[in-house]
């Protein structure tokens, strides 16, 4: 199958500004006090949070682990990294970040000299940076190129997807990753339109999707285009089968009595966690701390909207 070319397009500087005068960004991080409590964190422990983002979780874990503690930060997002590395200074020397996709954690940690750790956290959501920069391609609110991306340096895009399946395999995508009714319909409207012009903006695509949607169903609590864009996501970033291998490497590498913490924020993520800590929970391999996900309280919904599909899972090593 052939590439198409991608345009250049020159977009926006990134707009996430880490604030000075307060000492803090924009990011909040979702369930920060579950995650700080469940890891069961104390100074001198070991950390690894497998998705920095902006340093929210980072932050917090290392108020708990410092003096003596050390936090491994894992990120594909070098833009990500800068700001939490601003945001952290102040714990210069108790923490290390790596650019690289959590899937080679075991690798990862192997370098930095350490067979096992105390605490493993995931925060699966996307996060607001990545949202808020038009240049990312992840927002259909933003006009953008059809990227996606979470490493910068992958080599496969929205883009590439969009212009260059088949019509039945951007419909099964969509359906399969997004579980988007109108799945069908609307990968028809993509190759019709593709059939006179590549289809190379966030805004192309999500006004692609808003048509092909019937319209009783334009108008609803979300916007159409909301599941199809995460299904390109989750497709460029291969982001379920990654869990899929990481959870079994994570709860390898932790001490006895060290647990992993998972944040999702998709039922398909979901379900992925809670198969596999039942699959160790038989073998005797883990306790399941959190019989049923925890979820957002109310008041951190209203102030932190994006927190309101959050499911937060935890198993303790035996």
């Amino acid at each position: 199958m052939k590439i198409l070319e991608r345009p250049l397009k020159i977009m926006p500087k990134n707009s996430w500004i880490w604030n000075r005068e307060e000492g803090m960004s924009r990011h909040t991080p979702v369930m920060l006090s579950e995650v700080v409590s469940y890891l069961q964190l104390a100074p001198g422990k070991v950390i690894v949070d497998c998705t920095v983002g902006e340093g929210g979780h980072s932050e917090g874990i290392l108020r708990k682990i410092t003096p003596g503690g050390q936090l491994i930060g894992i990120d594909q997002d070098d833009d990500a990294l800068s700001i939490a590395r601003l945001r952290l200074s102040r714990f210069e020397g108790s923490f290390n970040f790596v650019q690289d996709n959590f899937r080679n954690l075991r690798t990862i940690l192997f370098q930095e000299g350490l067979e096992k750790v105390d605490g493993i956290v995931f925060d699966l959501g996307i996060s607001m940076l990545q949202l808020s920069s038009p240049e990312r391609g992840f927002s259909f609110r933003l006009e953008g190129p059809l990227n996606m991306r979470m490493d910068k340096r992958a080599q496969i895009t929205a883009f590439d997807l969009v212009n260059n399946l088949s019509e039945e395999e951007i419909a099964n995508l969509i359906y399969t990753f997004g579980q988007e009714r109108y799945s069908r319909r609307i990968a028809r409207r993509i190759v019709q339109e593709r059939g006179k012009t590549s289809v190379i903006t966030t805004k192309q695509l999500a006004d692609l999707v808003f048509e092909a949607y019937p319209y009783r169903d334009r108008y609803g609590r979300i916007h159409p285009a909301t599941k199809t864009f995460m299904a390109l996501r989750i497709a460029v970033n291969r982001e379920l089968e990654v869990i899929q291998a990481v959870i079994t490497d994570a709860i390898d590498m932790l001490n006895p009595g060290g647990r992993v913490c998972v944040i999702a924020f998709h039922s398909l993520e979901d379900r992925i966690i809670k198969n596999q800590f039942k699959d160790f929970a038989k073998k005797g391999i883990v306790k399941i701390i959190t019989k049923k996900p925890l979820i957002p309280t109310q008041e951190e919904i209203k102030s932190n909207a994006p927190s309101r599909s959050a499911k937060f899972r935890v198993a303790e090593k035996l």
